[in-house]
């Protein structure tokens, strides 16, 4: 199956646009579930189903992710009835772009799509009680750099999650589009929500949420998903590292921290190119001046004329070393992220206790290992 897929993916655009052909002629009535322009959204389904296959054989891994993606789907107005045509359009495409296919190839894919698609459809079933999706009311937009905004949102009714998870958010300026961003704040009385967005070329949701919505507007969250995983039993003290708005679930922690407990020492480092870039450093700092067990380091890797610490901010955590007795929680850019845990791996850190989320603007929602965009 993997091999199998491997060819379809290969074929790069032909494969998803051959897909949305084929279930758009064949089955008519679900083009209304997709945005009007395809652009945005051709490689979502394979990108999806990439991550299914690497995990196709570890049902304990996969049977969670693929019961948060049936609620999830509720909110596009997904319903039993859609799967068989899915199912019918992905088999029809995998055959396309495999000249070995055989009848018992068919036959494994039918059963494992039917599997699939039986967990996402008990899992919408079962949340059939909870709403679609959550209307949330825009109540602070403050544009913190040229292409970066924090946003206050009230979500209506009360709003369930947990610290460190993504929810999906959908803009009337652009419907149908959904992109999922982290919480930067633990569950609070009053039900706010604090949102980093970071607008980017060729991304309409982000570009959107800095540059055009402002108070006032109603915006739509979908279900919570789990990704960064942090552990609320755990009591060891934290080590923290952010890249652009990968601050946002580690903020959280830090809020749940002093919401909740148990408490612990904290250390954030927060990575940047120029200092212009630290969109949140007043408010981290205003942080770091209440909370005693918080300390909180900014890191400039391409700004000589900045007083703060330079270099990656993976070889500044390194600095302040050791930290094999931390829990560590890493999320940002796929570069940094990858460049800090190598780093901290290499310096004797059991990966085990390292956690990490990478944000990545190419994707169109989180992937099975914690990707998430915009």
């Amino acid at each position: 199956m993997r091999a199998s897929f491997a060819k379809a993916a290969a074929a790069g655009d032909e494969a998803p646009l051959y897909f949305y052909s084929h279930l758009f002629l064949s089955h008519p009535e679900t083009r209304r579930l997709f945005p009007v322009s395809m652009a945005h959204q051709r490689d979502r389904l394979f990108q999806a189903l990439g991550d299914v296959v690497a995990y196709v054989d570890d049902l304990d891994r996969l049977v969670p992710i693929l019961q948060a993606l049936g609620r999830d789907h509720r909110k596009f107005g997904t319903v039993a009835e859609h799967y068989p045509a899915v199912g019918a359009s992905l088999l029809a495409t995998l055959q396309h772009f495999d000249d070995e296919w055989t009848p018992e190839l068919a036959q494994d894919w039918t059963a494992a799509y039917q599997l699939v698609a039986q967990v996402m459809i008990e899992a919408a079933e079962e949340a059939a009680d909870a709403p679609p999706w959550w209307n949330a009311e825009v109540v602070a937009h403050e544009r913190r750099t040229i292409d970066t905004a924090v946003l206050w949102l009230r979500p209506r009714p009360d709003f369930p999650y947990l610290s460190g998870q993504s929810v999906s958010l959908e803009t009337d300026i652009r419907p149908k589009l959904w992109r999922y961003y982290s919480p930067a704040n633990a569950p609070r009385p009053d039900g706010l929500l604090e949102i980093h967005a970071r607008a980017y070329a060729g991304g309409p949701v982000s570009t959107a949420l800095v540059r055009r919505v402002g108070v006032g507007d109603v915006l739509r969250l979908g279900p919570p998903l789990g990704h960064i995983d942090f552990d609320v039993d755990s009591d060891r003290d934290l080590l923290l590292v952010a890249g652009g708005t990968g601050l946002a679930p580690l903020k959280a922690v830090i809020d749940q921290v002093a919401r909740y407990g148990p408490p612990r020492r904290v250390d954030l480092y927060v990575g940047a190119r120029t200092e212009e870039q630290l969109y949140d450093r007043a408010d981290l700092e205003r942080l770091a001046a209440e909370l005693p067990w918080l300390t909180v380091t900014f890191a400039v890797s391409d700004d000589e004329l900045s007083s703060l610490e330079h270099g990656d901010v993976g070889d500044v955590v390194l600095r302040h070393g050791p930290w094999a007795s931390r829990d560590i929680y890493v999320a940002g850019p796929e570069p940094m992220v990858e460049d800090t845990n190598r780093r901290l791996l290499k310096d004797g850190v059991r990966p085990e206790r390292i956690r990490s989320e990478v944000f990545a603007p190419s994707r169109l929602g989180p992937s099975l290992d914690g990707e998430v965009t915009e």
